[in-house]
């Protein structure tokens, strides 16, 4: 994952397993960045993610719960979703054929971040997805 400066602001949410948490957690991602340009990609990216928790891990359970967290920073913006977890298999990109009905999330979110890193978190499973800012990491430019 990029490292982070020191001017890196952070902020963190946290949202019952509920299917109407996914807008709080878009409208959320929207006041944080307004005014970015790439706030409306971060938003359908954190949308994605939550209800990726939601529908396939115990997130989406009784009790269930996931988590968020935002990094901002002049380079990158990185947007981490953290399930409960108590799936036989971590979530990964796949492409899919435009007409199937699941299993195309982490594929457009990978077609619209710049880099999309899955682990292991506390029982869960963490996404993360990175969108670079004009500068991209390390100071060097986007073709």
């Amino acid at each position: 994952m990029h490292e982070y400066t020191s001017s890196a602001r952070v902020w963190g949410l946290s949202c019952p397993g509920f299917p109407e948490e996914v807008s709080r957690a878009r409208r959320w991602t929207r006041d944080i960045l307004r005014g970015s340009p790439l706030a409306e990609d971060a938003e359908l990216i954190v949308s994605e993610l939550s209800a990726n928790a939601i529908l396939h891990t115990a997130s989406g359970q009784t009790s269930g719960s996931f988590h968020l967290a935002l990094a901002v920073s002049p380079q990158v913006i990185a947007l981490s979703v953290t399930d409960d977890g108590s799936t036989d298999t971590a979530p990964k990109v796949e492409h899919r054929d435009q007409e199937a009905e699941h299993g195309r999330g982490l594929g457009m979110v990978s077609a619209i971040a710049h880099r999309v890193v899955v682990h292991d978190s506390h029982g869960g499973h963490t996404v993360t997805a990175e969108l670079f800012t004009e500068a991209g990491p390390a100071g060097g430019h986007l073709c």
